[in-house]
C-alpha cells in the first residue's frame, strides 16, 4: 500500500479488511476440507448477520461515515475543523470515530455517521483565515482618529496577512454606541493568538489616545 501511494489514514482500514476476509477465507477452507457442508455456514452466517445488522445499526453508520469521509476527504490529519458544536485540530481519522484536539488540550471523539451527515467548516483548507471583530465607541469620539490608530496597531502587527485586504472603520449605529469593525487575514494556527494581541493593543492605545468608549449603564 506504501509503494502504490495508498493513503495512510486509509491504510489501517484496508489492512483491517483484509485480514477479515482472510479469516472468513480459511472458515471455509478448514469446512471444505473437514467435509462440513456449507451451506450450515452460509445459514449460521446468514442469522448471525441479520442479528447484528439490527444490534449494531448505529455502529454500521459510523463505519460508513468512517470510510466515506477516508475517500472522499472533507478533512484531513492537522486539518482544524468546526463540527458538531465542537473546534478543534484532527489527530486521528478511525473507522468509526474521529479524535479532535481543542486549543484548551481537550480530546473531543465524534462519531463519524453524525460528523459525515452535518455541516464541517474546514478552517485550514484555504490556508489562511479572515479575523473579524467589533468594538464600540462613544458618539463624541473622534471617528477618523481611531481608525488611524487601529491602522497603525493592524500594520505593526507581524501575524497579519499584508498582502490581503484589510477593512477597518464604523460599521453601525446603535442607541449609545457606534461599532467599529476589524477585517484582516492571518494563517490559521494565529488566529486566536493575533485576535487577542490586536483588541489588547487596541484597548490600551485608544485609552491613551483619549478616544471615548461608551459610558457603562
Amino acid at each position: 500500500m506504501k509503494k502504490r501511494g495508498v493513503h495512510s489514514s486509509l491504510q489501517p482500514f484496508f489492512l483491517s479488511l483484509s485480514i477479515t476476509a482472510l479469516y472468513v477465507l480459511l472458515v471455509i477452507l478448514v469446512m471444505n476440507i473437514v467435509g462440513w457442508p456449507l451451506t450450515v455456514f452460509t445459514t449460521i452466517l446468514g442469522a448471525f448477520g441479520v442479528a447484528a445488522g439490527l444490534a449494531l445499526s448505529g455502529t454500521f453508520q459510523n463505519f460508513a461515515g468512517g470510510v466515506l469521509i477516508l475517500l472522499l476527504k472533507p478533512f484531513e490529519l492537522d486539518d482544524s475543523i468546526v463540527a458538531q458544536g465542537q473546534e478543534g485540530k484532527v489527530t486521528s481519522i478511525q473507522i468509526f470515530y474521529t479524535v479532535l484536539l481543542t486549543v484548551d488540550n481537550k480530546t473531543i471523539i465524534i462519531p463519524n455517521g453524525k460528523l459525515f451527515n452535518e455541516v464541517i467548516v474546514n478552517v485550514s483548507r484555504e490556508n489562511r483565515r479572515r479575523l473579524d471583530f467589533e468594538f464600540k465607541l462613544a458618539y463624541a469620539a473622534d471617528v477618523e482618529k481611531a481608525k488611524a490608530i487601529v491602522l497603525d496597531i493592524i500594520k505593526s502587527t507581524p501575524t497579519i496577512l499584508a498582502d490581503f485586504p484589510i477593512r477597518t472603520g464604523v460599521v453601525g449605529m446603535d442607541v449609545d454606541s457606534i461599532r467599529f469593525t476589524v477585517n484582516v487575514w492571518v494563517l490559521p494556527d494565529d488566529f486566536l493568538t493575533t485576535k487577542i494581541s490586536l483588541m489588547e493593543n487596541i484597548i490600551k492605545q485608544l485609552n491613551e489616545a483619549g478616544v471615548n468608549f461608551p459610558k457603562a449603564g
